[in-house]
């Protein structure tokens, strides 16, 4: 339940000019020590502050095992935002940041540990007016989510009193398959109601995959054509230049698939493919997402539609890249993908029979997100073979990241006496047409959770449906053969471009 003590009586729920702002509230960071809490959470939480976004009275409460005092966790943060911050930094923000950090050294299994959490966290309602609102951030190896959720329940910290908020955020991956899925979303429902659940996937932080829902709806221009009338294919890219990097134990073992195809590229599938919502609240977009993904189909045959790729090595960015299986703790004999590629249908009136490609992959040519609408050619054509022979498929780009925008690929006539027509694009990018930078996707996210606002964040119904179409795929490749070796710096395995070749199509280098 949230709270309306202390709203403004004069303030319009109408009125957009003034930007959302969180009530009195804390953070409770478990795991604070690990590279997700440093690079991205402390810095959000300090960029919101800078921004004016935070209650004055906002706490920051860190817990893990180092044997730090307050003093050594506030000059923590102080380095990650000195490091990581995207807005400039200010002391006067800081001082007032800095009343509220306070840290609990302990273990997920120590219930002295949590009792302090408890005294910490009566301490600042008290002293910092936190209205007995905190949030819970799980920033932990998957293994420790129902430990950590048990102790909150043990301890008394996930009770609500009246008129305030406990709430769990939880990061991915949810669940390595469908049943630990369900069986980690009883612990947790157990513990927290499911609306102050908020299972974190950043890619729906992202300015660019909100805007795939202002570009359909907003605009008169593409949903006439956003079906199989006229799109041919769907492609939605992920591609990482970078290897595992030092994650050897977290990636092993779980690989490219469950990784991003499970939450991120399903996300992006189910809002480029979901009817119009009735309205922008969180229940009527997670119907229709929950609709999309509940009509996936799976390709008959999983050998000639799927395919699952590892690294090998091979120049990278001008460096000489080690193969996924000579990395650092690494398994010589490990199956798991670093790289996979599967086609997809939706079988409902508006996509029967479109394929969706999705492909994600460490290693590959460069470091990109895309959506590609791909349009069928023209039904008839005017022109002669010759002026048309250098014209591609229109096609309408969303570039999730880096350079954030939109991109329209058409046929135009080349100037000249003769007709040709030729490919060119229209390009919009966010760093030009605004002059506010987005903010980054921890920053929105961990706001939503503070204001209790779920539009962003996926439901159990999404993350179960999404493992029913992951499982069968895994189980498939569990019992055949091994990855396809692919050269790092190359766009992946031979077999995923058979694999579109198959279908008279193929990969766009984005």
């Amino acid at each position: 339940m949230t709270s309306t003590h202390g709203a403004n009586p004069l303030r319009d729920a109408a009125d957009r000019r003034l930007p959302r702002i969180a009530g009195p509230s804390g953070l409770v960071i478990f795991g604070v020590t690990g590279d997700l809490s440093r690079k991205k959470l402390m810095p959000a939480v300090y960029d919101l502050a800078n921004r004016g976004l935070l209650p004055p009275g906002f706490s920051l409460i860190g817990f893990a095992r180092r044997e730090w005092d307050h003093e050594d966790f506030a000059q923590e943060v102080h380095d990650a935002v000195k490091e990581h911050a995207r807005t400039p930094f200010r002391e006067e923000v800081w001082q007032q940041l800095i009343q509220g950090m306070r840290f609990v050294q302990g273990t997920f299994d120590d219930d002295q540990a949590f009792e302090t959490l408890k005294a910490t966290i009566e301490e600042l309602d008290k002293a910092q007016g936190t209205g007995g609102n905190f949030a819970f951030y799980l920033s932990v190896p998957p293994k420790f989510f129902p430990h950590v959720v048990r102790q909150l329940k043990k301890h008394g910290l996930a009770d609500q009193t009246e008129g305030s908020w406990r709430r769990a955020v939880i990061e991915k991956p949810f669940g390595h398959d469908l049943v630990s899925a369900i069986e980690l979303n009883k612990v947790v429902h157990e513990v927290f109601p499911s609306n102050e659940v908020f299972r974190i996937d950043h890619y729906l932080g992202k300015e660019t995959v909100q805007n795939i829902l202002a570009l359909r709806f907003a605009n008169t221009l593409f949903e006439p054509i956003w079906n199989r009338s006229y799109v041919d294919h769907i492609q939605i890219t992920m591609a990482e230049d970078i290897g595992i990097g030092g994650r050897a134990g977290y990636y092993d073992g779980i690989g490219a698939a469950r990784d991003v195809i499970q939450n991120h590229l399903l996300q992006l599938l189910a809002l480029t493919a979901m009817e119009e919502p009735a309205s922008f609240d969180a229940d009527a977009l997670a119907a229709e997402k929950t609709k999309v993904l509940g009509a996936v189909k799976l390709p008959r045959d999983l050998g000639a539609d799927t395919v699952r790729g590892q690294y090998a090595e091979g120049w990278q960015g001008g460096e000489q890249a080690l193969g996924y299986l000579q990395e650092d703790g690494i398994d010589p004999r490990s199956k798991t993908d670093t790289y996979a590629a599967v086609k997809l249908e939706i079988d409902n009136r508006r996509w029967a029979g479109v394929p969706f490609y999705l492909r994600t992959g460490k290693r590959l040519g460069r470091r990109v997100t895309e959506i590609a609408v791909v349009f069928q050619r023209a039904p008839h054509s005017p022109f002669d073979h010759t002026a048309t022979e250098e014209l591609g498929q229109n096609a309408l780009v969303i570039r999730v990241q880096p350079d954030e925008g939109v991109t329209l690929r058409f046929g135009s006539k080349v100037p000249g006496t003769s007709m040709e027509v030729r490919d060119v694009s229209m390009d919009f990018a966010y760093g030009e047409s605004f002059t506010e930078s987005s903010p980054e996707a921890y920053e929105r996210l961990i706001l939503d959770v503070l204001l209790g606002d779920s539009n962003l964040f996926p439901r159990v119904e999404e993350v179960e449906l999404s493992w029913k179409i992951l499982d069968p795929i895994e189980q498939f490749w569990d019992a055949h053969g091994k990855p396809a070796q692919y050269e790092s710096g190359t766009w992946g395995p031979v077999e995923a471009d058979e694999m579109l070749a198959r279908d008279g199509r193929s990969w766009r280098r984005p």
